[in-house]
């Protein structure tokens, strides 16, 4: 519970940070941030599978990178969703969304690491 409730905070950090390196996205405060990471949290664990098995014939055909738009999509949909999170555009939220992956996946390991260790 503990590792989960770290994560959150981190991930919402991440997107402060998006916002602060990317002109694109815009958080109003950390609570804001919380709300995201949470609302993205939610879409990625409930409809980004359905959008992945509905999209599967176009995902083969490009060879995976159609769930790069499955992620901007999301992204976007949470910012649409949330009142503290702006995004400008669906560019914006493509690029926004493979930062947030690469930090999600830093965070991940990092804390695999430390809660493994204790």
């Amino acid at each position: 519970m503990v590792k989960i409730l770290i994560r959150w905070c981190l991930l919402a950090a991440v997107l402060l940070l998006i916002a602060h390196l990317y002109s694109g996205v815009e958080v109003r405060s950390f609570s804001a941030a919380l709300g995201a990471a949470l609302v993205l949290g939610l879409l990625n664990a409930v409809v980004r599978p359905v959008l992945v098995i509905l999209t599967l014939p176009v995902t083969l055909v490009t060879l995976g990178l159609f769930l790069f738009v499955i992620n901007a999509l999301l992204f976007y949909s949470a910012a649409w969703l949330m009142d503290g999170l702006h995004v400008t555009s669906f560019g914006a939220a493509l690029v926004a969304s493979l930062i947030y992956s690469v930090f999600g996946l830093v965070v991940e390991a990092a804390l695999s690491q430390i809660f493994r260790d204790s």
